[in-house]
Formats: structure tokens, sequence, C-alpha cells
């Protein structure tokens, strides 16, 4: 009798378990895609889009993560890209090829808020640009997170504006590690397949604790879409660059003043070494840190402060990144023995490093808006309207010439387009579309909106043109 009961308690407690056991799985699983859900919900905020203008702009290469937007007129080009807010009181990175060469950047955050930005500081070789918005309250800034830390297989996603279509995300794993695109003497990015699109440059690239882990910045595809392999610039390398652009307006690597290449086994070969290992130098800059050591040509670097760098670029890297004044040890080979070399880095200098990585100018020129915007206007006779092919019953005012580098010239406007309306209300004197503008000015807006029937139609019926009322800076 007792055996049976401890059978049937056992039974029991079996089934019990069981039961329990195929219960917790579906609701852990049901968890995870919550939590997933919440923590891609609340890092939204963090990330922004980019809208630039840009005059003549030239074509955006094809491995740049970039979109083109709609162009307003032959000279004026618009591009899309992506960001992140990384300090509450408005700085927000991106890529440095999303600004480039614009007159006018739009920021807009994933509440659907537009505010215009401004270039701090950029650095063209490391393709980063920190950004600034002013705002009325404190933003929610992303976390840096370890790219050090990262593994292939790692999953990742992907946050930003591809093809301008808005705010969206992608999710994937890290295809690999320390790739060379060669896109600088410093590349070690990583290799995704979260879908990245000409649109997402600039966005950032996060792990699974919301951390902020790449920077997206380039994509390899024989279309103009994803074709799986998107690149991303290392958290460690973008954070670097930006505290030094915050701290002194530019990079500041560390330097030494030699010249490497990485030791191949064609080169080990020749110089009768095992095999392929460290990076021997090419030359030596006179006076610099390394000469002052006493290193030379033909020295093969192997080792720096005990670690094994696994290529030039890497060796680059930690020479760069090392704080400027502190001293390494550089272990190398001469004559086939090692030693080890002690030498203090400095700062490269600002004049050599700027002749390798001076930005081309990203802020806005100074505009001086004059109270007509830069439009020749004129009435239109009953003669003009058959000739302007308008309507009957519509009447506007006639763009008889736009000042070249204008507002209204750079949004597209030109010679022979009808004004049909000033903020709405309609107008059929030159002196009515000034009034209007008055108002607007006396009103403390900062654009004015004109209904404009194009003198070139590639559609039916009129557009909206907003026209900037203020005096722009950079």
């Amino acid at each position: 009798m007792l055996m049976q009961l401890r059978q049937t308690l056992a039974r029991r407690l079996s089934i019990a378990f069981c039961a329990a056991s195929t219960g917790i799985f579906p609701a852990q699983a049901e968890d995870v895609g919550a939590n997933k859900a919440d923590l891609i919900r609340n890092l939204l905020p963090t990330v922004v889009n980019i809208t630039v203008r840009k005059d003549d702009a030239a074509p955006t290469a094809d491995a740049n993560a970039a979109a083109p937007g709609a162009d307003v007129s032959p000279s004026i080009k618009t591009f899309v890209g992506s960001g992140f807010v990384i300090d509450p009181s408005g700085q927000i990175v991106t890529n440095y090829h999303v600004v480039q060469d614009a007159f006018e950047i739009t920021v807009m955050f994933s509440d659907g808020i537009r505010v215009p930005g401004h270039v701090l500081s950029a650095s063209r070789l490391a393709d980063i640009a920190l950004l600034k918005v002013d705002v009325d309250h404190p933003l929610t800034a992303a976390h840096w997170g370890n790219s050090d830390l990262l593994q292939v297989g790692d999953q990742v996603f992907a946050a930003g504006n591809p093809f301008g279509i808005g705010l969206s995300v992608s999710a994937g794993i890290v295809s690999g590690l320390n790739r060379d695109i060669q896109d600088s003497p410093y590349d070690d990015l990583i290799q995704t397949d979260a879908t990245i699109n000409h649109g997402n440059s600039g966005g950032p690239l996060f792990d699974m604790q919301g951390d902020v882990i790449g920077v997206d910045s380039t994509i390899i595809s024989p279309t103009t879409g994803s074709s799986g392999i998107g690149f991303a610039i290392p958290s460690n390398s973008a954070h670097f660059v930006i505290d030094q652009l915050r701290t002194y307006g530019w990079v500041r690597p560390a330097w030494i003043g030699v010249k490497v290449q990485t030791v191949t086994g064609e080169i080990a070969e020749a110089l009768g070494l095992p095999g392929p290992q460290g990076s021997i130098i090419s030359w030596v800059l006179a006076d610099g840190p390394a000469a002052k050591a006493g290193l030379a040509i033909g020295d093969i670097i192997v080792r720096y402060d005990g670690t094994v760098p696994s290529d030039e670029r890497a060796l680059l890297r930690d020479i760069a990144h090392t704080p400027v004044g502190d001293t390494i040890t550089l272990s190398v080979r001469r004559n086939g023995e090692e030693r080890n070399i002690l030498i203090p880095v400095e700062a490269w200098p600002r004049n050599q490093w700027e002749a390798r990585d001076a930005p081309t100018p990203v802020l806005r020129p100074k505009m001086v808006i004059p109270p007509d915007l830069g439009l020749s206007l004129s009435a239109i006779d009953d003669a003009e309207k058959t000739k302007l092919g308008l309507d009957k019953g519509l009447n506007g005012v006639l763009v008889k010439g736009v000042a070249p580098g204008s507002d209204p010239s750079r949004r597209g406007l030109s010679s022979g387009d009808v004004i049909l309306r000033v903020q709405n209300t309609p107008v059929t004197t030159p002196a009515e579309v000034q009034s209007g503008i008055d108002a607007a000015r006396a009103g403390k807006k900062d654009f004015v909106l004109m209904l404009v029937l194009p003198k070139v139609r590639n559609v039916i019926g009129p557009k909206w043109f907003v026209l900037r009322l203020n005096t722009a800076d950079g």
C-alpha cells in the first residue's frame, strides 16, 4: 500500500513537473519577444533621420549608405541619412559623408519633430561628424557599447532611415570583424547582414543590450539595395573620434613618425623569416619620436605594449589611440634579434594631420535674405494669362526673375513660375505678395508658404513652396 502511494505520488509529481515545464517554455519565448520589442521601442527616441541639401552635390559613392532625395532644382540636391543622439543637450553623431558640403541640415526625431542642425566638428578620414541641434528639453541619448567584445555570430540590429522612407529597424548578426575595404588606412569595420541600405548612413548598430556597438556607414552591392553585406564603424573607434572632436575640435591622434607595411608571406620569405608576422618600417621621419628613440628603416615591429597587432592597420590604430604623452613599448626584430624600444608618443602635428584629414566646409554659409526674398515679380494681364496657361478664374503674380543663390533659387523657383497664394491668401499683385511676406515676418515666422504654379510642370497643378524668411547662419 505504501509502495503504491509512493508510486502514485511520484507519477503525480512527474506529471505536474512536465506540465509546468511545457508551460514555461512558451512563456519564456513570449517574454523574449516582448523584451526585444520593449528594448527597440525605448531606443527609437535616440535615433534621428537627417535630411541635407547641397549645391551641385557630387554623386554619392556607391559604397556609402546615404540616399538621394527629391531634387528641388537642377543645382540643388537633397540627401537623407541617419544619426543618433549621444548627449541630452542635443549632440548627434552621423557620418561625415552625410553632411559633407551641406548648406542646410534638418534633423527629425522619432516623434516627427523637425529641427535645424549644424556641424560642430568632423573627420573626413574617420567618416564621423558631430552635429548639434538646439531644443528646449533634454533628449534621450544612446549609450556606447564595447565593440572589442563583439564576436562573429552575435545578434545585432540596425536603426535608421533607409531610402528616406522613415525610421526603420532591421535585425541580423555580426558576419565578420576587422574588415578592410580600403576606405582609410585604419579600416576596422564590422560586417553585418542586418539590412543596411542607402539612407542608413550614420545610424546606430545596436547589440542586444541596447548599446551602440557600431555606426552604420557603408554597403557593398551590385544594385542600389542591400545585398546582405553592410559595414559599420566600430563603436570604440567612433567613440574615440567623437571624444577627440568634442575636446579638441580635431582628432588629435598620437604619433611616432613612421610608415609601416604588413609583413606578408612574400616579404617574410625574402627576409628569411619563419613566417609573416609584424609590420616592417619603410620610413622614419627625421626628428620624430621614433627616430629619437632609435627605430630604423627595416625594423619589424612585432608587438605593441606586449600585444600582437593583427596587421599594420591595427598597429596604427593602437598608436593613434594612445594618450598623448604616454610611453609605449615596441618589440622590434632587427638583424635576427628582438629588442624592446621605449617611445614617448606625441600629438600628430596638426598641420600634417589636416593635410590628410581636413574636412571640406560643412557649415552653412551666412545668407542675408532681402525683404523681397530675391524675387522679381510682375502682375499678369489677360493676354499673359492665356500665354501662361492659367485657367479661367485662376489669378496670380508672375515671377520675372530669381536672384542666384537666394533661398527661392535653392528651393527651385524660377522665372516663369506663377505665385497663386501667400500663406493661403490669394494674390494678384506684387504688392500683395510683399504684404504677405511682411506679415509673416511681423508674426516672427521663420518661413513663408507660397502656392506656385511652375512654368515647367511634371505633374498637373500647383505646388506649395516653403521659403526661408530669417537670416540663416551656419
